[in-house]
């Protein structure tokens, strides 16, 4: 049976632990910031809408890191499985961070620039609304899998 070289091990915490940070930066730091800036620029000088555009781009560019994490857990977590060292707790969160991860990448990034072509009106609707809160549910279950996933990974290699 062959096991993972503890540097691969090492190379997959990191990247969990990149991906947690950085999403959590960008929910608790970046965001707050975007979406008041009128209290760092002193006066409204951005509409609602604008401020929105430019936290889109900062998901997006997240969404690339995201997916490479999903990548890594894929790779990582299904050669473990098949190398019949299962864990069920990382199973059951690697399962979450690849459902969360690519419901965020690849359908709610996706359907909110799709909104936000169509102008500032479609981004104050009833349905993007939704569509965004939604999005942040997501995003939160997305980052405790992975703060789970994570935790679940460095027991286990403390432990061998």
């Amino acid at each position: 049976m062959l096991k993972i070289p503890k540097w691969i091990t090492l190379i997959y915490i990191i990247i969990l632990g990149i991906t947690l940070g950085a999403s959590l930066y960008a929910g608790a730091v970046v965001a707050p910031v975007i979406f008041h800036s009128q209290s760092a620029l002193g006066s409204e000088i951005l509409s609602r809408y604008q401020e929105g555009l430019i936290m889109t781009k900062n998901f997006v560019r997240l969404s690339y890191l995201v997916d490479l994490c999903l990548l890594a857990v894929v790779f990582y977590e299904g050669f473990r499985y098949k190398s019949f060292e299962r864990d069920g707790i990382a199973l059951l969160s690697g399962l979450l961070v690849i459902m969360s991860g690519l419901l965020y990448s690849h359908y709610y990034i996706p359907q909110i620039l799709e909104f936000q072509a169509q102008g500032e009106k479609v981004t104050q609707s009833k349905l993007f609304a939704n569509t965004h809160f939604a999005s942040e549910l997501d995003f939160k279950l997305f980052a405790v899998a992975l703060l789970i996933l994570l935790g679940r990974n460095l027991y286990r290699s403390l432990k061998d």
